[in-house]
């Protein structure tokens, strides 16, 4: 009998650990030779394949792996091919009863995994794999897979309902073990944050250099200027977040996502103190694609040229799912690629750029990241599946 879950419907451990990932052959042995203990000095481990140390003294890995990940509130999201999983350290008792903690003060209980099935749509329609298809399809995947996993985080740091109020409830309200919150403002949310990205990157840059189209008098310089301002949107869009104190732990577990996804990637044992040594940025991250976005639109926009304003505002809702799909394939090719000296010189700004949007964890929270990839490798072996299987967990986010 299977001791998988069925579609849907999560398995969630609570202080448990999970099993560790599967070593690769000969990797141990090498560090045991080259450093003389498991995740030894920078001079042993440099000297082993798929992992560099760059000028910093931090390690990157050299090779892709096909799994992908999210921060979340007080823990990490990772996925695989058929799995995906959300670790989050819970808030103690004491935290619990003071209803009010921040999210910048750090959850300090026990940490739960919840694991999920994972069927993509991409498995069922070959049409949906066809190039910038794919993109489109998987990256809407991956939205709903991070909406829901920030539910699931969410739901995890309320606290449970009173005993006093499940005795009255009766057997509806013993059902409920936690407290959550109501699905359709989570389907609110989702829907009013595409909106505002929308709004805020594509409506109002062209909608400013609209006003000044007459004195541009050219449909190259119009898409150059929109492209500059969208542009610039979006890097201060991060400066500002990046200021907000109530998100820094939210970096710091973006940190460890990158870290612990890195350490696979080079076959390093997945321990906090391994993790630690890699760097916070990573190739396939979601800032870099995002960065990426922005630029490939003004290229895809730039053929339109200077139609009605009403033409101008539709191309742009529509031309999004284009942008996307181009942009994902661009940011696997440079995943696959990452050794070449160009394809490092293009990821450079991408990946500067992600120090706006992560912060370097502790060993608690790479804990936390460790956890939930672990729990998607026991489920799963990423080095067996098929390349037609891989679609979908290029970027890491």
């Amino acid at each position: 009998m299977s001791s998988r879950p069925s579609a849907g419907t999560p398995t969630t451990e609570l202080g448990t650990a999970t099993p560790p990932a599967p070593p690769v052959p000969g990797r141990e042995e090498a560090l045991a030779a080259n450093a003389g203990a498991v995740g030894g000095t920078e001079a042993g481990v440099a000297g082993l394949p798929g992992v560099e140390v760059d000028h910093d003294g931090e390690l990157r890995a050299q090779r892709d792996a096909p799994v992908g990940g999210q921060a979340v509130l007080e823990g990490v999201m990772m996925r695989g091919v058929s799995h995906w999983a959300v670790a989050v350290r819970k808030p103690t008792e004491e935290q619990l009863a003071e209803h009010e903690r921040e999210l910048r003060e750090p959850a300090l209980g026990e940490i739960e995994v919840s694991t999920f099935p994972l069927t993509s749509t991409l498995k069922r329609h070959r049409v949906l794999r066809l190039p910038i298809v794919r993109g489109v399809v998987a990256l809407g995947e991956s939205l709903v897979i991070g909406f829901r996993a920030l539910e699931v985080s969410a739901n995890a740091q309320l606290a449970p309902p009173d005993a006093g109020d499940a005795e009255e409830g009766g057997e509806d309200a013993q059902e409920q073990e936690v407290n959550e919150i109501p699905r359709g403002m989570w389907m609110g949310t989702v829907v009013l944050a595409l909106a505002l990205a929308i709004v805020l990157f594509f409506l109002i840059p062209v909608g400013l250099t609209s006003l000044i189209k007459d004195q541009l008098g050219s449909s190259v310089l119009f898409w150059l200027v929109e492209g500059v301002v969208r542009t610039s949107i979006f890097l201060g869009y991060l400066v500002l977040l990046s200021r907000v104190r109530d998100l820094r732990r939210v970096f710091e577990y973006h940190g460890a996502e990158h870290k612990t996804i890195s350490c696979f990637e080079a076959g390093l044992p997945l321990t906090p103190p391994n993790c630690k040594r890699f760097s916070r940025l990573h190739p396939r991250c979601g800032t870099s694609f995002l960065l990426l976005v922005m630029i490939v639109a003004i290229f895809v926009f730039a053929p339109i040229g200077l139609p009605a304003w009403y033409w101008l505002v539709l191309t742009r809702i529509l031309g999004v799912p284009v942008i996307a799909g181009v942009s994902f394939e661009l940011i696997k090719l440079a995943g696959r690629y990452r050794r070449r000296r160009w394809v490092r010189a293009l990821m450079w700004p991408g990946l500067k750029l992600q120090l706006l949007t992560t912060r370097e964890p502790d060993l608690d929270q790479l804990a936390v990241a460790i956890s939930a990839l672990q729990s998607v490798l026991a489920r799963e072996t990423p080095g067996e599946l098929a390349a037609s299987d891989l679609v979908g967990v290029e970027v890491v986010a």
